[in-house]
């Protein structure tokens, strides 16, 4: 009697379970984690079903990907004014391996060059440092948010916001533009508040039984592609008013000929204007005019001081206020804030010694 041996073999376990499945993170199952799997073979003898055999369980150690992206959420620039502190730039620090990873972070400031945005780099900024959104709202607030040097314990596909505040010189000009550069690079992690140590590559070396590190970062502004690293850039633009300031004087009359074809001669009254234009890109505040009269001249107290009047192609309207000060030697008056691309003046008049 012959006999009919008929195999039936099934594969099971974890890794076969897996290709049908959703994965719970968009990087992965998690560096470290174990994977097994057992194969089981069914027969049968004579068309009776036997035991089944069951292999030896195979195992592995799923390694790190290391992946990470620094980018610049904003994409504009960050008007700044000259003399400004607490000037903010935002980053975003995502985790995109498989693991829970520090991340070392550094700012480098352009050395002239195409900024981010538009134009070019031309001033730097001062006072640099680095914080985490502490509350996760998008804004920088001062004793609120933390300084830090890297981030901390940074779960895999999540991400980190990061503010690079610094200060803008005083001297700096309107549409002055500083650049900088963001990097992270990544680091161990699993002690929360301990900095880990930088991970390297080991994509040329062979598969340990342990974690391996292989890099999967793309290219970044500022980093080449599978270093460890990301990078991205942003850039302040400095908004500030520009004000010229021109003086006009004209003869209004003298003792001789009254108004009628006045001179320029002793006794005569003399009308001063003094017009300030801001050709700037933003208002400029508290504007003060002061004048100290030639001393062949005595100032008009009775006609006064007129403030905010208006210029038509460069001559004044003598629609002002009256207002500010003026004694025979000076004049003191004020154009309050001067909005970008206005002018404005102040007239008096003087009487020539």
């Amino acid at each position: 009697m012959t006999s009919k041996l008929k195999l039936c073999i099934m594969a099971g376990g974890v890794s076969v379970l897996a290709l049908g499945a959703t994965p719970a993170f968009a990087t992965g199952t998690a560096a470290g984690s174990s994977i097994s799997n057992v194969a089981t073979v069914g027969y049968s003898v004579g068309g009776v079903p036997q035991s089944g055999v069951t292999s030896n369980t195979s195992t592995f150690t799923v390694d790190r990907k290391i992946d990470l992206l620094v980018t610049e959420p904003g994409n504009s620039t960050f008007s700044v004014t000259p003399g400004q502190s607490g000037a903010y730039t935002t980053f975003r620090v995502t985790n995109l391996g498989n693991a829970t990873m520090d991340f070392k972070l550094t700012v480098a400031q352009l050395a002239g060059g195409t900024a981010p945005h538009t134009g070019t780099d031309s001033f730097d900024v001062t006072g640099v440092s680095l914080f985490v959104d502490t509350n996760g709202n998008g804004t920088y607030e001062a004793g609120t948010d933390t300084a830090i040097t890297f981030l901390d314990e940074i779960a895999q596909d999540t991400f980190r916001t990061v503010f690079v505040v610094a200060n803008v010189p005083v001297a700096a000009t309107n549409g002055q533009i500083a650049a900088l550069s963001l990097t992270a690079q990544a680091e161990a992690g699993g002690t929360a508040g301990t900095e880990g140590a930088v991970l390297t590559n080991d994509s040329g070396t062979a598969n340990t039984a342990g974690i391996d590190n292989v890099f999967a970062d793309a290219a970044g502004t500022d980093d080449i592609v599978r270093d460890g690293r990301s990078s991205a850039r942003d850039d302040y633009t400095v908004t500030a008013p520009v004000l010229t300031v021109t003086k006009q004087s004209r003869i209004v009359s003298d003792l001789i000929n009254g108004t009628t074809n006045p001179k320029y001669i002793p006794g005569a009254t003399v009308e001063y204007c003094i017009i300030v234009a801001n050709s700037g890109t933003s208002a400029a505040n508290s504007v003060a005019i002061a004048d100290t009269l030639p001393i062949q001249t005595t100032g008009d107290t009775t006609y006064g001081l007129f403030q905010g009047g208006t210029v038509t192609a460069g001559v004044c309207n003598l629609d002002g206020t009256a207002g500010g000060t003026i004694t025979a030697t000076a004049v003191n008056g004020s154009l309050g804030t001067l909005a970008a691309g206005t002018t404005r003046s102040i007239y008096f008049r003087v009487t020539i010694n």
